[in-house]
Formats: structure tokens, C-alpha cells, sequence
């Protein structure tokens, strides 16, 4: 019985230095496991440092960034709305000096008006002077009898104008008559002139006031007649488009409007930029008709309405 004590007494002082051992290895293990821990919780602080100010870094160049955006945006702002203010005094300034040119053109198209209105009666003086002159120095013959007056003039005794006569003097005589008032004096002018200068310059305006003093005294159809030997005789004279006008406010006149739509649709056709074209569109709203229809078949060829 003794022996299992003794070997008991000797064991137990061997188990306790292998147990202390293992404790020690332990620590030691718990040791640098912790020394690790650190380690490993030192590096993961520096690295969130390190993350941290780049995080920061990039904020501050973003609000830079923003910051130089909105002093860049500004100032092409101030930029253009500078440019546009430096813009708007030179082009009101423009404006102004044509508003002013136009005042000025005006003003002398209206002096150059009233000085052509002033030499025409002076020129028409001047023609009365020659032609009284001119009688006083070769007295005419007596007239002979005469014929009624003509649709363009004709009068039926006489093959010439009187000794004396001049185109000049006979239109301007036609044209201060029919100013004044004296249709009836203006018309047998007129007639004596186509008569006897068919071929002067004036011929188509004569020819012209007579269809415009027949409609004004009221006689549609011979004013029509008329205005027809505007466009068959002198087709590209200046007075040609009026006459062709006219001719249709005649037909209106006469009571036949689609004839005279007919002749506003031809205006518009041939002469679209002149200002007879709106006065044809004009007359032919009033008709009631269309401005865009086309022309009757037929209705370019110059053919006296009846």
C-alpha cells in the first residue's frame, strides 16, 4: 500500500511542470496573438486614415471644382449681357439714323414733287407764252367744220393740227383742263392731240385720260373702249398696267364683274410686284371673288368687253 503513495507523490510534481508548461506556451500564444491583433488594428487605422483624407482631399477638389464653375458661369453672364448691352446702343442707334434717313428721304421726294409740280406749270406757261407768241405772228385760218368726237380722237373735216400747233402745247392744254375740271374741253384735247400726233411720247398717257375722264363722267363703255386702245396700241407702255386697272373698274361699272375679275387676276399675273397688283387684289375682294383663281380662258387676249 505504501508504494502506489510514493509513486503518486512522485508524479504529482511532474504533472504540475507539465501543466505550468502548457500554461506558458498559452501565454505566450495569447501573447503575440494579441500582439497581432494590435498590429493588424494599427494598420487597419492607418489605411482608414489614409482613406479618410483622400475622402477629404476629394471634397475640397469638388467644392474647388463647383466654386470655379460658378465664378466661370458668372462670369460669362456679366460676359453676355455686356456684349448684348454694347449690341443694343449700335443697333438702336442704326435704327434712329434710318428712321431719320426715311424723315429725310421723304422730305425731299416731297420737295422734288413740288418743284416737278411748280416746273410743270411753268413749262405749261412758258408753252402758252410760246404758242400765244406764235399765233400773234401767224394768225391760224378759220377752222373748218368738224365732226363729234371719236373714241380715240377722230375728228371728221381735218387732216392736220391748226399753223401753230404744237404736241406739247395741245397735251399740256389737255391736262390743265382736265385738272381743272373741264372733262368735256379735256376730252376733245385729247382727241385733237391723238389726231394729230398719234405717235409722240404722250400718245398713250392721252389716250389713257380720255378712258379715265369717260369714266368719270359716267360712261362706262366707251371709257372700256378706251382703256382696250391703251392695250392694243401701246402694250409695253408704262400706262399700260393702270389702263388695264382701270379697264377693269369700268367693267364693274358696266355691271359685268367676272370680266372684270377676269382683268384684276390678269394684273396680278403679269405685273405681281407693282402696286397696281394690290389695288386688282383689293378690287377683288370687294367683288368677292378669289385672289388666287386663274384667268379665264381667253382673258390675256386684248378684246374689247361689250
Amino acid at each position: 500500500m505504501k508504494l502506489p503513495v510514493i509513486v503518486l507523490v512522485l508524479l504529482t510534481p511532474l504533472a504540475v511542470f507539465g501543466q505550468k508548461k502548457e500554461i506558458v506556451e498559452l501565454q505566450r500564444d495569447v501573447a503575440l496573438l494579441q500582439d497581432q491583433m494590435r498590429t493588424l488594428q494599427r494598420s487597419q487605422d492607418e489605411k482608414l486614415a489614409q482613406l479618410t483624407l483622400l475622402i477629404q482631399q476629394a471634397l475640397e477638389a469638388s467644392n474647388k471644382a463647383n466654386t470655379s464653375m460658378a465664378v466661370l458661369q458668372n462670369s460669362l453672364s456679366e460676359r453676355i449681357g455686356e456684349q448684348a448691352k454694347s449690341m443694343v446702343a449700335p443697333v438702336q442707334g442704326v435704327g434712329t439714323k434710318v428712321d431719320q434717313m426715311s424723315d429725310e428721304f421723304r422730305s425731299v421726294r416731297e420737295a422734288v414733287a413740288d418743284l416737278t409740280a411748280r416746273m410743270g406749270k411753268l413749262d405749261a406757261k412758258l408753252t402758252d407764252l410760246n404758242t400765244a407768241i406764235s399765233t400773234l405772228r401767224n394768225p391760224p385760218a378759220a377752222p373748218a367744220p368738224t365732226g363729234g368726237v371719236g373714241i380715240t380722237g377722230a375728228q371728221g373735216g381735218a387732216s392736220g393740227p391748226p399753223p401753230g400747233a404744237s404736241a406739247e402745247a395741245t397735251y399740256q392744254s389737255a391736262y390743265r383742263d382736265m385738272q381743272g375740271g373741264q372733262m368735256d374741253l379735256a376730252l376733245q384735247e385729247f382727241s385733237d392731240y391723238l389726231k394729230w400726233f398719234p405717235d409722240t411720247e404722250y400718245a398713250p398717257n392721252a389716250q389713257f385720260y380720255m378712258g379715265d375722264l369717260y369714266l368719270r363722267k359716267g360712261d362706262a363703255e366707251n371709257a372700256i373702249a378706251a382703256f382696250d386702245t391703251v392695250l392694243e396700241r401701246y402694250p409695253e407702255n408704262n400706262k399700260t398696267p393702270d389702263a388695264r386697272y382701270m379697264k377693269g373698274r369700268a367693267l364693274v361699272q358696266a355691271g359685268k364683274p367676272t370680266a372684270a375679275a377676269q382683268e384684276f387676276r390678269e394684273i396680278i399675273k403679269r405685273y405681281p410686284e407693282k402696286d397696281v397688283a394690290a389695288k386688282a387684289k383689293a378690287q377683288l375682294k370687294a367683288l368677292g371673288y378669289s385672289t388666287t383663281g386663274a384667268p379665264a380662258a381667253g382673258a390675256s387676249k386684248k378684246k374689247k368687253a361689250r
